[in-house]
């Protein structure tokens, strides 16, 4: 029998697969990865044993999680149309490459997924194997016609579940798809491919209204070294947080409780296909916005242009599935390089779904106080400006003068 490390949630879509890939013959790994999702991953690996799973996997890879994909970035402040913090998105290249390594060591020459074949994730799962291992199998049956045929809606795989012994939590509780880890929650698909229904509040479950949070302020300070946090201080409290995981998860927490981190937007898909998300992500909300801040204080202004031109780039690769690409490999040194010494500490305001910066401070600053409050002359000399402008001006002075000499006359008094 032919081995093949399926990767496996527990949900309907993945229990199906992994008992249709034993009845074409498959030898079948249920691999569960555990990025922070709120699920029984106990519970998960006992239902993929029931319906035949040869082996089960659970993986813990919080950790990895945030230092090897949430803090990188955040260096870029990657960002999807300006709005998505692709929570969904930079999971999918770190549960790919586990299930590489898994299959490498089980020396199994296939590997499975459930994603559907109009989706995103099929892309982001593909091309992370293929990158690592380019004679890699892979099975995706959404993308077979058998498996098509056979399943044309809910209703067939519900009827098959039963048909073999499958447990299945069918609700309409929740009657939209949902994907969670411990960096977000997306809610989409249902009832929400109306975009202009308002999710209603049972649909989150990331984060309290901003109605229903506090009504006084939590005060934070988050101090970053090479553009890493690497400490969480509440200044109501005294709590400190400073391991990657811990810091990251109680940052969730505050973001939670006041409200922080809510998106509802529609979005083009790498297929070509818009849809709807409604997203929650608490932690990553107030981490942008501070690292924004210390990079105003801390970065050259040159370098952050560059960086600012490359920060769509970077995540349109992430959205659409190339973390494991050349291109990738050249922007991450990028954005590495540009955060050396940006160093200090952001001061923050948490308050029903707003993050305000209070303050910044930098051991590498470049701002200088004495500089810009022209008080004292320091190495700037006024003066010096009237040149600056001169030059600057010739190419405006060039350009009116083309104008004037096509009878193009860029105000109508002007006109002779």
């Amino acid at each position: 029998m032919e081995k093949v490390i399926l990767a496996y949630s527990g949900g309907l879509d993945t229990s199906i697969i992994l008992r249709w890939l034993i009845d074409k013959g498959y030898d079948v790994v249920a691999y569960i990865a555990d990025v922070g999702q709120d699920d029984d991953l106990g519970e998960a690996a006992e239902k993929a044993r029931r319906i035949g799973a040869s082996q089960v996997y659970i993986e813990d890879l919080k950790e990895e999680f945030v230092t090897d994909f949430i803090f990188p970035a955040l260096k870029a402040n990657a960002i999807y149309e300006g709005r998505y913090l692709l929570g969904t998105a930079l999971a999918r290249p770190l549960i790919a490459r586990k299930q590489i390594e898994i299959a490498v060591r089980e020396g199994s020459p296939c590997v499975a997924h459930g994603a559907t074949g109009k989706g995103n994730d099929q892309v982001r799962f593909e091309l992370a194997y293929y990158a690592l291992k380019p004679d890699i199998k892979v099975i995706s049956p959404w993308k077979d016609a058998g498996f098509l045929a056979e399943f044309k809606g809910r209703s067939d795989m519900i009827r098959y579940a039963e048909k073999h012994g499958i447990p299945v939590k069918a609700t309409a509780a929740k009657p939209y798809s949902e994907d969670s880890n411990l960096f977000h929650i997306s809610h989409e698909a249902g009832i929400l491919e109306d975009p202009k229904r308002a999710p209603d509040e049972s649909v989150f479950s990331f984060t309290k209204s901003p109605q229903a949070a506090p009504d006084r302020e939590t005060r934070i300070e988050v101090h970053f070294k090479d553009g890493i946090p690497v400490r969480v201080v509440n200044r109501d409290d005294g709590t400190v947080k400073e391991r990657p995981l811990e810091l990251f998860l109680y940052l969730n927490e505050l973001g939670r409780e006041n409200g922080i981190g809510r998106v509802d937007m529609v979005e083009n898909r790498f297929v070509g296909i818009k849809s709807r998300g409604v997203y929650e992500t608490p932690g990553g909300t107030i981490l942008r916005i501070a690292h924004l801040d210390i990079e105003g204080i801390a970065m050259d202004k040159e370098v952050m242009r560059l960086r600012d031109m490359l920060s769509p780039k970077f995540s349109e690769l992430v959205y659409n599935g190339f973390w494991f690409s050349p291109e990738m490999d050249f922007l991450m040194a990028a954005f590495n390089k540009s955060q050396e010494v940006v160093d200090g500490v952001v001061y923050l305001s948490l308050y029903k779904g707003n993050v305000t910066v209070l303050g910044r401070e930098s051991p590498s600053s470049l701002y200088d106080q004495d500089l810009s409050s022209m008080d004292i002359e320091g190495g700037f000399n006024q003066l010096d400006s009237r040149g600056f402008i001169n030059i600057h001006a010739i190419r405006l002075k060039a350009h009116h003068a083309i104008l004037e000499k096509q009878g193009v006359w860029p105000m109508p008094f002007m006109k002779k």
